[in-house]
């Protein structure tokens, strides 16, 4: 009979278990030893199972209960020890009836337990340990659901992660893959020479992005401080000035703001940045880091995305963001006025979110938002205006946008790099705009820093830079980013 099907309260259930626990305790066993004695793990019992078997060694192995059986004076387990799974196999005249009579009392599903024995197969034909030997590790108190059943409730799968991925083999695989996402991305820019840097997490004036910061109080030095809300974009290109050519974080950000498929609070973005080169040069950079990215960690290149066919390795087109809003809104976006850009929004009717100020900046941004969705990609969107971009050079052919693109993916905006303003006055100006829109209420605009300023007027080379957020990795999962995360942030039971 499964915990599913017994009437008994989960309350009840761990009573139970304590008892059982007790009951081993006065057998003299301990319930949470110090030292597993396992000598194999269970995947490699399981690629060397034949010559183990014929060698007749005597091995232990270790893992979580994931079923018992019992057949007459036998006792059929599957462990789980995170590698694979293998059938332990105890006979009552093989362990002596004490042993076999306490096992068959005091053990339970979700258990943790050491079987030492010889290795067999069964007239099943299924691979097993006969174990003479067996050792509890940690006795759980509470049942593990069945994989069958799982945790059906999306707001308790999220609480009980880790239950999540005890139960579901493709979260678990998910979870392995998001590593070697990272993995990848670190190592394609370590074997292009760029040097791992760490950043300062707590800043004064946080930089890099448009995002409202998360404010605390840091008591020894009685300041206000944010948390970031970029990978070290400023710290990052003050290394250019110091002479260092190519740089790159991987390291969590957070941001004040809502939540959605695409956006949460705090996750992991990586930013890299490259002295003597510019953002023509660098989309050739990006498209290959996402090709390898693709290949390292899924074996591919072609993926569905929100009823998206995307092919990394085919072609990536310009989408020319000026032109576009142009197209689908009538005006130019470049030299559109705050009160045409406001009016446009009203006439497409579209809703600012509640409590925000309306500008320029938010009414063209929004209007682009609504165009994207229809957008496949790959490709880069380029032509922006300046005023949508504080920290982006000026283009040299037109000095109304920026030398800057963003990864078009599946109708939505999956990374950004542009060549990076290294005019100290320009930036000043810009950083100055920024202020004006903070002081009229718009807190996802960027604070000013003059220390950064300060680092540009001792010159910083031509650089290209680059950011690309975890939500690119639940793209090609093809789920929301925060199914992506291991532990998204959850409102605490009331």
């Amino acid at each position: 009979m499964t915990d599913e099907e017994r009437t008994e309260t989960l309350e009840e259930l761990r009573a139970e278990r304590i008892e059982k626990g007790a009951l081993l305790q006065q057998r003299g066993y301990k319930l949470y030893p110090s030292e597993s004695k396992r000598t194999h793990e269970l995947s490699v019992v399981r690629e060397r199972f034949e010559a183990l078997q014929q060698s007749e060694e005597k091995i232990t192995v270790a893992g979580r209960v994931m079923s018992i059986r019992r057949h007459g004076g036998a006792m059929f387990v599957d462990i789980f020890d995170g590698t694979s799974t293998l059938q332990g196999y105890l006979k009552r005249d093989e362990v002596g009836e004490e042993t076999f009579d306490l096992f068959a009392d005091t053990v339970d599903r979700g258990d943790i337990l050491e079987l030492s024995g010889t290795l067999m197969t069964t007239k099943r034909g299924e691979p097993s340990l006969l174990a003479d030997v067996w050792r509890m590790l940690a006795k759980s108190l509470l049942p593990v659901p069945t994989q069958h059943f799982g945790i059906k409730d999306e707001d308790e799968r999220y609480r009980k992660r880790y239950l999540d991925i005890l139960l579901d083999t493709e979260l678990a695989e998910r979870v392995r893959r998001r590593s070697k996402f990272w993995s990848a991305a670190r190592g394609f820019l370590l074997s292009r020479n760029f040097l791992e840097v760490e950043t300062p997490v707590l800043e004064t004036a946080p930089g890099g992005a448009e995002a409202r910061p998360f404010t605390t109080h840091h008591n020894a030095l009685d300041m206000e401080v944010h948390l970031r809300i970029s990978a070290g974009e400023l710290w990052q290109k003050k290394l250019m000035v110091a002479g260092l050519p190519k740089t790159f974080e991987i390291g969590r950000i957070f941001r004040n703001e809502g939540m959605s498929s695409e956006h949460l609070q705090d996750y992991t973005q990586l930013e890299f940045y490259e002295a003597y080169s510019d953002y023509e040069k660098g989309k050739k950079l990006v498209r290959e880091l996402y090709i390898h990215l693709a290949q390292e960690t899924f074996g591919r290149t072609e993926f569905i995305i929100r009823d998206h066919k995307i092919d990394l390795s085919a072609e990536w087109e310009d989408y020319d963001f000026s032109q576009i809003i142009q197209d689908s809104y009538g005006f130019d976006p470049r030299t559109v006025v705050e009160e045409e850009a406001i009016a446009a929004l009203e006439k497409a009717g579209i809703q600012p979110g509640a409590g925000k100020p309306m500008n320029r900046e938010r009414a063209v941004d929004m209007l682009w938002k609504a165009c994207r969705a229809a957008l496949s990609g790959p490709g880069y969107l380029v032509n922006v205006p300046v005023y949508l971009e504080p920290l982006a050079k000026r283009s040299e052919t037109d000095e109304t946008v920026v030398d800057r693109f963003q990864i078009i993916l599946a109708g939505s905006e999956v990374g950004k790099g542009f060549s990076e303003l290294n005019d100290p006055i320009d930036q000043a100006e810009r950083f100055a705009r920024q202020e004006e829109l903070r002081k009229a209420g718009d807190d996802e605009a960027q604070f000013a820093d003059a220390n950064f300023v300060e680092a540009l007027e001792y010159g910083m080379p031509p650089t290209f830079g680059f950011g690309v957020s975890e939500r690119l990795y639940s793209f090609l999962e093809d789920v929301p980013v925060r199914e992506g995360q291991l532990f998204p942030l959850m409102r605490p039971k009331s």
